[in-house]
């Protein structure tokens, strides 16, 4: 005769947490409050400090404003003598070097990042990416210098003279090489934002899942094909962040750009002739300034900057929103 033993499991008792006391609850509940005021204050301090920047650029400019109205910002003219200003210039050249800048520095960043990523052995993947970020650290003077002794007299030997020869038939490539101008500050800038994009590029490049690389592999992609199907879509949100986050760095740009851009109040369609920058006005005549509609006239250039660039943020925001919307849903 056998005997069925039956196991039955026992289900060990649930765990009960002692109660606190009241004293100790107490003291967390303060601690928690303390904690969310805290970084409540802290998370105010940067749209406070936003709004007291952009009313003090508000009320200093108003003479400026009152004076030239709308007539400010399609003014060509310069002249502190006469006491007349206008931003057309700076505006014009801020784009234009910021246009040449992002032209430049965005194909050449996406290709870095994607030879880093895809395909360069690890040794060297390390080796430039630290050099990449070495880049973004140089102090943006440092820039200027080279680009003004160095970089400046190249363009004016052998650069402009052979773009010249070669696209002379264009407005913009017409005029003689002086080697400063809006090209050379163009490309200083894209020099400047180039690490920018690239390591957030690659760290965006790096966080597409190996499987689904994979499996294009394995379906007989090539890897050009998983590059501009896979790789590229999936980090796309990321690219496009990356690229406003150059182009708001281009925007502001000062020391550089005013060593290498002629600092002229034109606009001229050659992109050999200098030019000048919101910022490099500003740092230029700033000092020297001492009238007051001078002083407006400069702090209302500020304004402008500062509206151009809250306006860049502000689309970029709803860009990068409505794309990780839309990409949310493919998914």
């Amino acid at each position: 005769m056998k005997t069925v033993l039956k196991m039955e499991r026992v289900s060990p008792p649930p765990l009960q947490l002692a109660p606190q006391p009241a004293k100790q609850r107490r003291v967390s509940a303060r601690g928690d409050n303390a904690f969310r005021w805290l970084t409540f204050v802290c998370s105010m301090v940067v749209p406070l400090v936003m709004l007291a920047i952009g009313a003090d650029l508000i009320i200093s400019s108003l003479p400026a404003i009152k004076k030239f109205g709308l007539g400010f910002l399609f003014s060509e003219d310069w002249n502190p003598v006469t006491e007349s200003f206008g931003a057309a210039s700076s505006i014009f050249g801020t784009l234009a070097s910021t246009c040449i800048a992002m032209a430049i520095a965005i194909p050449l960043s996406l290709a870095i990042a994607l030879f880093l990523v895809e395909l360069a052995p690890p040794r060297i993947s390390r080796t430039v990416g630290t050099m990449i970020e070495l880049l973004a650290a140089i102090p943006s003077i440092i820039y200027g210098m080279w680009g003004l002794f160095v970089f400046a007299p190249f363009m004016a030997n052998y650069v402009q003279p052979l773009v010249g020869r070669t696209l002379g038939f264009l407005p913009l490539f017409q005029g003689p090489p002086l080697g400063i101008g809006m090209l050379t500050a163009g490309i200083i800038l894209a020099f400047m934002v180039l690490p920018f994009i690239s390591a957030i590029a690659r760290d965006v490049f790096q966080l597409v899942p190996n499987v689904v690389k994979e499996s294009a592999f394995g379906m007989g992609a090539t890897t050009w094909e998983v590059t501009y199907k896979v790789t590229i879509p999936y980090g796309l949100v990321g690219i496009i962040g990356a690229v406003f986050l150059g182009l708001g760095r281009a925007l502001g740009e000062t020391m550089a750009v005013t060593f290498v851009i002629g600092n002229a109040h034109r606009i001229a369609a050659s992109l050999f002739s200098p030019g000048n920058t919101i910022a490099s006005t500003l740092a230029n005549e700033f000092s020297e300034a001492t009238e007051p509609i001078y002083v407006s006239s400069l702090i209302a250039l500020g304004l402008v900057l500062y509206l151009i660039t809250y306006l860049v943020q502000v689309v970029s925001q709803i860009m990068l929103r409505r794309m990780y919307r839309a990409w949310s849903v493919g998914l």
